[in-house]
């Protein structure tokens, strides 16, 4: 008769467990918080994706603006790094639309990499250089002188 009436109770149990388990998988918030990649440059751009976000939500941070999560079982967002951030770890806050829970990330911003440009400009000519320049000038100036006057010599004054 024990057994008998132990069967029920247990079936109720296994019940209520097995009922409030999409419950527990329910949306609680972001999960499975992603960012890619975890390094950048000033100036790149972050792909972040989270879990349990169905509405949509917001992702924040000092290092870019705040950029929208879209809805759907895999909420996705690109953030594009400031310009001039300086290189560190920083973190980012995921929250959902229905949900003022937040989850965090870390990453980093690594040291900017400048143009390999040269000097664009920022030094002026040498002396040797305005010597040889002038000179080149000068020669040029003397050899049209020469190649006209010569042209005239041969044409005879005739026209």
């Amino acid at each position: 008769m024990r057994a008998a009436r132990a069967l029920p109770v247990a079936v109720a149990a296994f019940a209520a467990v097995g009922l409030s388990a999409p419950l527990a998988s329910a949306n609680f918030g972001p999960s499975n918080v992603t960012v890619n990649p975890s390094a950048v440059h000033p100036g790149s751009t972050l792909t972040i994706t989270a879990n349990g976000c169905g509405h949509g939500g917001i992702v924040t941070s000092n290092a870019f603006s705040p950029t929208s999560l879209s809805g759907g079982d895999t909420g996705f967002a690109t953030a594009r790094i400031h310009d001039h951030i300086t290189p560190g770890s920083y973190n980012l806050s995921v929250r959902c639309n229905d949900n003022p829970r937040t989850e965090t990330r870390s990453f980093t911003v690594l040291p900017g990499r400048g143009a390999m440009g040269g000097l664009g400009g920022a030094a002026g000519p040498t002396q040797t250089e305005m010597a040889v320049g002038g000179s080149l000038v000068a020669l040029a100036a003397i050899g049209g002188a020469v190649f006209v006057a010569r042209r005239r010599r041969t044409s005879g004054g005739r026209v």
